[in-house]
């Protein structure tokens, strides 16, 4: 196992660890919450860059780096509605969109088809991370200005949450189309 994947495996080792400290009684769980979430959201990042930098891009990290980020926000979105910070119909079409992605790039992955990410899945992704972070830290430092940014954020997320998993369609669809048969 090459040192790109062992970071994506550290990801999905932290995800357990987040919760327990989460939902721990312990002083301040929720910002060290926030600080586990933070390291964890920044391993994608470097375990893409060591990834393609090394030529370490294995069909492991293909499925497992994915799967890794879904399981990460899934479960802090699923824990905020949990801890009545968010709605949960929100994260009900964070969760399907996901899923029917997934599923469309398992499809096109048949088809021996790499579907890239988009820029809208770009945004989507740093919106619905700077999101959850705010959300984890109580809105801080904006509550102290009265701005619920925690909140703009989430439903700036889940604009580009629906608007790329239909760009992500509408610019593929003739895979969908030739993996149906």
């Amino acid at each position: 196992m090459n040192l790109a994947n062992k970071i994506t495996i550290f990801r999905i080792f932290l995800v357990p660890i987040f919760l327990l400290v989460l939902y721990s009684n312990i002083k301040y769980s929720s910002y060290i919450a926030a600080f586990i979430f933070i390291i964890a959201s920044l391993t994608d990042t470097l375990d893409g860059y060591i990834a393609r930098s090394k030529n370490m891009i294995t069909n492991f990290g293909k499925f497992v780096d994915p799967l890794a980020d879904k399981i990460l926000v899934s479960a802090a979105l699923i824990s905020l509605v949990d801890l009545g910070k968010i709605p949960g119909w929100i994260v009900v079409i964070v969760i399907a969109r996901e899923f029917s992605i997934s599923g469309f790039r398992i499809i096109a992955a048949s088809e021996g088809i790499t579907i890239a990410a988009s820029p809208l899945g770009k945004i989507k992704t740093i919106t619905q991370l700077a999101a959850i972070i705010l959300l984890l830290l109580n809105n801080f430092p904006f509550y102290l200005i009265n701005l619920p940014l925690d909140m703009i954020l989430l439903y700036i997320s889940l604009f580009f949450t629906v608007l790329s998993g239909i760009d992500y369609i509408y610019k593929n669809k003739s895979t969908l189309k030739t993996g149906i048969k």
